[in-house]
């Protein structure tokens, strides 16, 4: 703050204050020079929400009180946008009048109900490359054969063309290499990922079948290299899915199919060439048969069972130790003769029911699947 002045008051010599002049009460009113332009009138903020109201259909009889308080507005303070608000209050009334009719009708509601299921359906559809392990899918029209960019996903308690049970990239090519190279990579990989996804494959549809999506040539020149497995339908629809691993299956159950498992896997390496063509061929097959045999009955014995399974599995792990005794024989033959001695004992020997007795009392499936010549195994 600048010191103040110690002298006489300004304006007065004598050190007395001015004389006070007489001013007006009121300020003369001021008029603009003539022919200069008027201000216009403000437009009514109402009106104009009244508008955009009836424009957009939103909440149709807002538009007809907005425009109706606009107007009282308008009049009273003389502002503008009469105009818009009539115009509103028209488009909401019509807006009104189709809404009622559209619920009197139920067209209103199925156009809902019909925008809802196609936002449902988008929300559903997935890149074949972009499916998860456990997810069920339906391909378009239903033709899981054909080739597809993307397809839908189903609860996998409906009926549905497959389920993914893994994906993998492929590391072997750095160029594409064409379909027929990537393809025994996926069938032998993809096998691994569904008999670990599925352990009981007496649960697993006889419909079901490996299947599964590679690179295109065009999407690997994006970047693309993985390979979606899943089991899918033959004919007709999988229904339920067809999990069974660590994540549906209790220790006990789990415990059981891995202890067997390897006996089924071991079978099927089976040389197509008899031993009196492949002698070491077929050995080396008996000595692994022989070795996941006698492998299985000594888990199955050392596995603290409940009360209800402890007997048929006893049961079970002393036929197979019986037959596994007839494998080593096959797998200690120095000629085919003793080879082929032992051939049927060491089958016979298996139980034929991989036991069921046992599968019931662990609540696993019990239905065998089906043999080549149509019967149960």
């Amino acid at each position: 703050m600048e010191p103040s002045s110690q002298g006489s008051p300004q304006g007065s010599p004598q050190g007395w204050p001015p004389p006070q002049q007489p001013h007006p009460a009121v300020s003369p009113p001021f008029y603009g020079a003539p022919g200069a332009p008027q201000s216009p009138a403000n437009v009514n903020g109402l009106a104009i929400a009244a508008l955009v109201t009836g424009i957009v259909c939103l909440l149709p009889p807002l538009g007809l009180v907005l425009g109706a308080v606009a107007l009282g507005r308008i009049k009273k303070r003389g502002e503008r946008g009469t105009g818009m608000a009539v115009t509103g209050m028209i488009l909401s009334l019509v807006s009104t009048l189709l809404v009622v009719a559209g619920l009197t009708t139920g067209a209103f509601r199925d156009f809902y109900d019909g925008m809802r299921d196609a936002a449902d359906e988008v929300s559903r559809t997935r890149s074949t490359f972009d499916l998860r392990k456990g997810q069920c899918f339906n391909s378009p029209g239903g033709a899981i054969e054909a080739e597809a960019a993307n397809v839908t996903i189903v609860d996998c308690a409906k009926p549905h063309d497959g389920e993914i049970t893994g994906s993998f990239k492929i590391t072997e090519f750095r160029k594409w290499p064409g379909d027929k190279p990537i393809e025994p990579i996926a069938e032998r990989r993809c096998e691994a990922l569904n008999t670990a996804y599925a352990l009981d494959t007496w649960a697993v549809p006889d419909t079901a079948w490996l299947y599964y999506y590679q690179p295109s040539k065009e999407s690997w020149a994006l970047g693309d290299r993985s390979v979606t497995c899943a089991f899918a339908a033959e004919k007709g629809k999988l229904t339920g899915s067809v999990r069974t691993d660590a994540t549906t299956l209790d220790q006990h159950q789990l415990a059981f199919l891995q202890s067997l498992n390897p006996i089924d896997a071991a079978l099927l390496e089976e040389p197509e060439a008899d031993v009196e063509e492949d002698q070491p061929g077929n050995v080396a097959w008996a000595q692994k048969v022989s070795a996941t045999v006698t492998g299985a009955a000594a888990k199955l014995k050392a596995h603290p069972w409940p009360a209800a399974a402890d007997k048929p599995v006893a049961d079970l792990a002393a036929d197979l130790e019986a037959a596994g005794e007839h494998w080593a024989k096959m797998a200690a033959a120095t000629d085919p003769d003793t080879f082929w001695e032992h051939y049927e004992p060491a089958y016979d020997g298996l139980p034929a029911d991989m036991g069921l007795e046992a599968r019931g009392a662990l609540k696993l499936d019990v239905t065998p699947p089906p043999t080549e010549d149509g019967g149960t195994s």
